[in-house]
């Protein structure tokens, strides 16, 4: 991988990732930019205890261009793009429109392919490598910014979870707190390290999933079920095998295979809600087969909208955790979407968005099933 690191006209970094070491980056951003302005404030609620981003400058943010005036694409010739160079291969940069900035921490975009019609399932081995690579490098950057303590990289696909911009990529949004999400395993694994006799919570869990009915598919280094308490119709925890705290953290062996697993899981993804066998599909065991090229997407069904995020230990203290350290956490992936059956989504209403109390209507086994139903043959 090289790295290629350069300046946006109104100042932001964008940074190049290539397969090539050979590959020469020297574009210039010729577009008459002011230099960004946000307002980006971090607000804290008394009573739930969790924190707020305020950013009213993203009111203004590009929503849904057309193809060809997409700000991801590279650019060309005259038509001028948030990448100057006339191809890459996956580019990083300053988020334009950030819901976090300054002393509220960093936003970035991560452009998996310079390909506007393609999708992270569409990635080969090799490039799913370099987009882990991305994430690793960005996570080691970004952790040592003073004003962040949590790297979270994730990928919003589809219209129906609210996305703008067609073009494949995903986000970094570096924190300056821990997220409250983050906190609550925290303190599960304070209160189960104490009741056990200093055990951890995820390695029990881990345990009981890959003894369950639940396992979508099991490499040698990697371990994808559908959690006994899935939140959502359709959801998948991706864990490497031997616990680590971050990306920076895995090893060769785990980098070199998590592509394989990953696009397999995305592809079945794109399979679930495939009306032209029923709604079934042949029965496999559940371990990592062979990938099959091309055709990602069920004919007549729109891509499956997902959302798909790593979870790392926070890179701040974590006294308000008693016994906890970062080693105890463990870095996993989960993708869920939002589509429940073919046609009709989950909706967040009064249960969910007043209470937070998920109601499931798939039952996990279930999914997980159909998840083994669509592996590629």
């Amino acid at each position: 991988m090289k790295k290629t690191s350069t300046r946006l006209a109104d100042g932001r970094e964008l940074i190049y990732y290539d397969l090539r070491d050979d590959t020469v980056r020297d574009a210039v951003d010729r577009r008459p930019l002011d230099r960004t302005v946000t307002t980006s404030e971090i607000r804290h609620d008394p009573l739930l205890g969790d924190a707020v981003a305020v950013a009213s400058h993203r009111q203004g943010r590009t929503y849904h261009p057309p193809a060809d005036e997409c700000p991801l694409c590279p650019t060309r010739g005259d038509r001028l793009s948030e990448i100057p160079d006339s191809s890459y291969d996956v580019v990083v940069f300053e988020n334009r429109f950030p819901s976090l900035a300054g002393d509220s921490g960093r936003c970035e975009v991560v452009c998996f392919t310079s390909e506007h019609d393609a999708s992270f399932a569409d990635l080969t081995v090799e490039q799913a490598r370099l987009v882990l690579d991305a994430w690793t490098d960005r996570t080691s950057e970004l952790s040592h910014l003073p004003s962040v303590e949590q790297v979270f990289c994730f990928e919003n696909r589809g219209p129906e979870i609210g996305v703008t911009l067609g073009h494949p990529h995903g986000q970094i949004y570096a924190y300056p707190f821990t997220t409250p999400r983050t906190a609550l395993m925290l303190r599960s694994l304070a209160a189960h390290k104490e009741a056990t006799g200093g055990q951890n919570l995820f390695d029990a869990v881990l345990e009981r999933e890959l003894a369950a009915e639940r396992v979508v598919l099991e490499g040698e280094h990697w371990a994808a079920f559908v959690p006994h308490a899935a939140h959502w119709p359709y959801e998948v925890h991706l864990y490497p095998k031997r616990r680590v705290p971050d990306l920076l953290a895995l090893d060769e062996a785990a980098r070199t295979e998590f592509p394989q697993v990953y696009l397999e899981l995305l592809k079945r993804f794109d399979r679930i809600f495939d009306a032209t066998d029923g709604g079934r599909g042949p029965v496999r065991d559940g371990r990592l087969g062979p990938v099959r090229d091309g055709g990602t997407h069920s004919v007549g069904e729109p891509p499956t909208p997902y959302i798909a995020g790593w979870h790392q230990a926070p890179f701040g203290a974590l006294e308000d955790f008693d016994g906890v350290t970062r080693d105890d956490f463990a870095l996993h992936l989960e993708l869920f979407t939002i589509r429940r059956t073919s046609g009709k989504l989950k909706f967040l209403a009064g249960s969910e968005s007043g209470m937070n109390v998920f109601i499931n209507d798939v039952p996990p086994e279930r999914a997980a099933e159909r998840l083994r139903e669509v592996a590629s043959s």
